[in-house]
């Protein structure tokens, strides 16, 4: 049966074209016929017999019958059976390479799932003493100085006496030259050292990563018992087994290099830990300090006019009260004014500037008042130059805060006033840092407020504006416990949280908010305050739905307590510190715990904070570094943040950072 079938080449739709083509242009008439006679192609009217061969491999597989011209499409149509031929002969090799793949395929499956170089050794002599002839056999591995061979696995007798050693023998050289050999006669080779009790060998070094490992051999008492296919065999086993070794020996190395990792990870999780406090310290510092004296210069300045106001209201108070009282005077003892006079008196309506006079100036007075709480709140809340801890009353903190929160608590067009309720028991002083106490107070309240607002948008979203108008509330109570603790409770009847967002809440940088409202260092700062500054306990429950509660609890004299716990520290043998999930109390509040970002939450940070920049700038990413340095130096909160994340990477020894 032909190679090639010349009616099947014809059915290809471009060919027969192609023939037409020609045929038109050299003005001639053919014929293709099978090698029987069977007419495939007839194109014009015969007038000539001549015939020439359409030939494959000397095989004749049909003729084209015409004039002389007819030759060119003979060896055209030739041609392509011959590039047929070779298609169908490049197909069976690329089977037979499959085959011979799928063949291995359950052999490599079997290596590549050991973990065990020795196991690995012995599957694949086995295999290879079953496929070959073969009257011994060995693997050997080469020590990591590349001096010494061990032989991890063999059967039947290589050597009598001595085993191979690196560039000695025929398997030393073989492994040294890291090509395959096949040697018929070995004790023809002038390679052989010593006596030899095979033959004929084949020996391929095992390869991994351009790096020699070893070497597989076996052998046999006949000569020339080895052909190329065993060669071929070999190396296949011998790639698949460098494969599987080197993969053992990686785990090997991997196993052994995890216990010394995992003996450091307690060091290393307690640099992460003190690199964290200590960037989100400087940028608190560095926030608080420019924010206090901001501040304390603004009611500076405000001040001394507001002072000066007040002092003179009370003398215009006096003043109008004996100018009316004189007025009153005149009108006893003249009690008929004349016509001028009635005239003027009658447009500028006397008797309501009598009656109103004296409220103006109460509304003054009040105006005023409320002015210099402002004032004294903004000092109170500041404090910027108390950096010692000093004996406060913590309502005046809470207070000051509301105050300067005021104008985000008031009604709007699209929501109610949100209402304050206070629950205040009777505190002592308390020993604290009170500008740090009072950024807490900021921070858990303009949290809540932002919550409510956002639970009124929603409402408003999904909500008929004829439904009665829910009531935003948040509450504080404050407690004595034991005359050693003092509770603060923050709670809002807000849209609430997730459990998982509650436990993230103190991580650096994790914010819920949308782009530009927050920036994630709120509540990580309020942490290290509480619990790190004044030695307490921050907590939190909340549920979808039904609000959040923030449970802030200090001692009477952090000082004292503070002495306490160092000393207890120093007593006590350090214990190894890890992140536990923590538990909810009989309350329900879940306390918070040490916020500690590992490397994936880096990275998450990371692609936040350029997906933050990419909202303001979209060709972010196909921006040059410089150009995205310039993008951040328009938002430098954002270029703060991506430094200092830049910095927990890139810090070689964050012990050495002191806040």
């Amino acid at each position: 049966m032909p190679a090639v079938s010349l009616r099947k080449m014809l059915n290809k739709k471009e060919l027969p074209s192609l023939i037409h083509k020609l045929v038109y242009q050299f003005n001639i008439a053919i014929d293709v016929e099978l090698v029987d006679g069977t007419k495939l192609i007839s194109i014009g009217e015969q007038t000539v017999e001549n015939r020439y061969p359409i030939e494959v491999s000397g095989e004749i597989i049909g003729w084209v019958v015409g004039e002389e011209q007819a030759t060119i499409l003979a060896n055209l149509l030739s041609f392509l059976a011959k590039q047929e031929a070779e298609k169908k002969v490049l197909a069976k090799e690329l089977l037979e390479r499959y085959q011979e793949i799928d063949l291995f395929d359950d052999i490599s499956t079997q290596l590549t799932t050991s973990l065990d170089t020795r196991q690995i050794a012995q599957l694949v002599l086995q295999e290879l003493s079953q496929l070959i002839e073969s009257s011994a056999g060995m693997i050997l591995l080469l020590s990591p100085d590349a001096t010494a061979f061990e032989i991890i696995a063999e059967f039947g007798v290589f050597f009598d006496h001595n085993q191979p050693e690196p560039g000695k023998g025929i398997i030393g050289n073989i492994v040294q030259s890291n090509r395959a050999e096949l040697v018929n006669d070995v004790q023809a080779d002038p390679r052989l050292e010593g006596q030899k009790n095979v033959s004929a060998m084949i020996c391929v070094p095992l390869r991994a990563k351009e790096r020699v490992l070893g070497a597989i051999a076996i052998g046999t008492p006949k000569t020339d018992s080895y052909k190329a296919e065993h060669l071929k065999l070999v190396s296949i086993f011998a790639s698949q087994t460098a494969i599987a070794i080197d993969k053992a020996v990686l785990y090997e190395q991997s196993t052994q290099a995890a216990l010394q990792a995992k003996a450091q990870t307690q060091k290393l999780q307690q640099a992460l830990h003190e690199l964290q406090l200590a960037q989100t310290q400087l940028i608190q510092s560095e926030k608080m300090s420019s924010l206090g004296q901001l501040i304390a210069g603004v009611a500076h300045e405000i001040n001394n006019p507001v002072n000066f106001i007040c002092g003179n209201l009370k003398y215009v108070a006096e003043y109008a009260q004996d100018l009316l009282h004189l007025l009153e005077k005149y009108q006893k003892f003249l009690p008929v004014a004349p016509p001028e006079l009635e005239s003027e008196l009658d447009n500028i309506d006397l008797e309501f500037i009598m009656e109103d006079f004296p409220k103006l100036l109460d509304s003054m007075k009040l105006g005023t008042g409320r002015i210099v709480e402002i004032v004294q709140s903004l000092k109170n809340f500041s404090r910027h130059d108390e950096a010692e801890m000093k004996a406060v009353n913590i309502h005046d903190g809470i207070d000051g805060t509301l105050m300067i929160l005021h104008h985000r608590l008031k009604a709007d067009v699209h929501r109610p006033a949100i209402e304050i309720v206070k629950d205040y028991a009777k505190l002592p002083l308390i020993e604290c840092y009170p500008g740090q106490l009072n950024q807490v107070f900021m921070n858990i309240l303009a949290n809540a407020i932002d919550a409510l607002e956002e639970s009124m948008e929603n409402w408003r979203l999904k909500n008929n504006p004829q439904s009665p108008t829910p009531n935003p509330q948040i509450t504080i109570r404050t407690i004595a416990i034991d005359h050693q603790w003092v509770v603060i409770r923050i709670a809002d009847n807000g849209p609430g949280m997730k459990e998982e967002v509650i436990r993230r809440i103190y991580d650096p940088f994790f914010t819920t908010k949308d782009v530009g409202k927050g920036t994630g260092l709120g509540m990580a700062i309020s942490y290290q305050i509480i619990v790190d500054k004044h030695g307490g306990m921050l907590k939190c429950r909340s549920q979808p739905g039904e609000g959040t509660e923030f449970w802030i609890q200090i001692p009477v004299n952090c000082a004292l307590t503070a002495a306490a716990e160092e000393q207890n520290s120093t007593s006590a043998s350090p214990t190894p510190t890890t992140e536990l999930s923590p538990t909810h109390d009989a309350d329900g509040f879940i306390p918070s715990t040490v916020p500690m970002l590992k490397p994936t939450d880096l990275l998450i940070r990371h692609t936040q904070l350029i997906h933050r920049l990419s909202q303001h700038n979209p060709d972010v990413e196909v921006a040059s570094p410089a150009q995205i340095y310039q993008m951040f130096q328009r938002h430098p909160i954002s270029l703060k943040l991506y430094a200092t994340l830049l910095s927990w990477f890139c810090c070689s020894n964050p012990t050495q950072i002191r806040h």
